[in-house]
């Protein structure tokens, strides 16, 4: 039974899909079907609807929606530029200077906004003109913006995390977190390591080094920003308020500085962020609803058993096990976006991993790494189409020169998954986590 429930829950999901379904319907619809097996039509719809609904009844994600809206008003609020500023004055003096300043940059700002394709768009459409007028080739330049966008879906906060903490059984939101910086610092110095050695064999430009007063201005212009990264993280692991507060937070914070105090945003444009931001979660919060149901739909059919013994009967080393799920997750990473196959897989995979003796804390880190993956890799990677459309560069024209970038993310990706301290040491110290 539990074979024919999986047959049918991945069969139905992979026709409507294939068929051009939004993912949400195909999900919900799936997890329908599936149920039918089990319980009578009506039953089927009323628990899958309970289930969605029950499923979104969480205070924690309300941090999802509260950190759009602070991502979008960054956008709107010239945060973007004083990051990539700073990033000169911290990468410029490195050969390819431009293309490491655009990989700090998108760590900054994606640490600040949370969103791979936010950055992508925002960083990578103000560093392409520079990288090309410098001489830069537009395919590499797309290469750097793309490989090295996902990093902040790592570094905190992270609406990815959140996601990841409801589905896994609320794995604490702070010590993810925490835990998600050195694996995204990692990324992003594979990235700007790669980058280096490309531009150092083509000869690409260092920044003319900057004068001690413009560095310390520059600074100061990015301290507004960096200072609600400290804000946030701050709070949180002080326990002066939760994931959720701290979203709220950052919306105000992010209104203040765009309008009040970098005057590059007007409380006229509020009301059409606000309904873009809506929009934007609604969708996000439907795709939640939905994978949740299949999530209990999956538990009820005992599919995440059947997964297990399955891994169980190919090897009982976990080292060759959690090389499986990897390889699997890449696969999975090409052809689904980040949330639903974060949503539809953990209840899978994660059992296995605690059988194995893996926390929690550090299999989310590294399903939300390997994911990362695939929002840069076709067909399905947005961040990837992104870079492209503001990089002006043809998507085949950058498949070739994404290929050391993504060796080099691979790599660290097996560090993260092999040395448990990469995630844990820093939830370890600050925190005082056990598992």
């Amino acid at each position: 039974m539990e074979l024919l429930s999986a047959l049918i829950l991945f069969g139905v999901f992979a026709v409507l899909v294939t068929f051009g379904v939004p993912i949400s319907f195909a999900i919900g619809l799936a997890t329908t079907v599936c149920i039918t097996v089990l319980l009578s039509l009506d039953q089927a719809i009323f628990v899958v609807a309970q289930k969605m609904a029950s499923g979104l009844d969480s205070f924690t994600l309300l941090a999802i929606p509260f950190f759009i809206l602070a991502g979008n008003i960054m956008n709107r609020g010239g945060i973007a530029m004083r990051l990539i500023e700073l990033a000169k004055v911290l990468g410029g003096s490195l050969p390819g200077a431009l293309a490491h300043c655009n990989v700090l940059a998108n760590m900054l700002f994606g640490a600040i906004s949370g969103s791979a394709v936010a950055a992508a768009a925002a960083v990578g459409g103000t560093m392409a003109p520079l990288q090309k007028k410098e001489g830069y080739d537009p395919a590499f330049s797309a290469a750097v913006n793309a490989a090295s966008c996902p990093t902040g879906m790592l570094i905190p906060p992270s609406s990815t995390l959140i996601v990841y903490s409801l589905i896994s059984g609320g794995t604490s939101v702070a010590t993810l977190f925490v835990a998600g910086y050195i694996p995204g610092i990692l990324m992003g110095l594979a990235v700007m390591v790669v980058a280096g050695i490309i531009a150092k064999r083509r000869g690409y430009p260092v920044i003319p080094r900057p004068t001690t007063k413009e560095a310390i201005q520059k600074t100061i212009d990015a301290a507004l920003p960096i200072l609600l990264i400290l804000i946030i993280m701050g709070g949180i692991i002080a326990g002066v308020f939760t994931a959720t507060e701290a979203s709220a937070v950052a919306v105000v914070y992010s209104l203040v500085v765009g309008v009040f105090i970098f005057g590059e945003m007007k409380l006229s444009e509020l009301p059409g962020i606000i309904l873009e931001s809506a929009i934007t979660s609604s969708i996000v919060l439907l795709l939640i609803g939905c994978s949740i149901g299949m999530s209990w739909a999956m538990a009820f059919s005992d599919i995440p058993y059947t997964v297990s013994t399955a891994l169980a009967n190919i090897s009982e080393d976990p080292l060759m096990i959690m090389l499986i799920i990897n390889l699997a997750l890449l696969v999975i990473g090409t052809f689904m976006d980040m949330t639903p196959a974060l949503l539809i897989f953990t209840p899978i995979f994660l059992p296995v991993a605690t059988e194995l003796g893996m926390d929690p804390v550090h299999f989310g880190i590294m399903m939300t790494y390997n994911l990362c993956i695939g929002i840069i890799t076709p067909p399905v990677g947005s961040a990837l189409f992104i870079s492209c459309s503001v990089g002006k560069v043809p998507i085949k024209d950058l498949l070739k020169p994404m290929l050391p970038f993504y060796a080099a993310v691979i790599t660290i990706l097996m560090v993260v998954t092999y040395l448990p301290e990469v995630s844990l040491f820093l939830p370890k110290l600050l925190l005082g986590y056990t598992g």
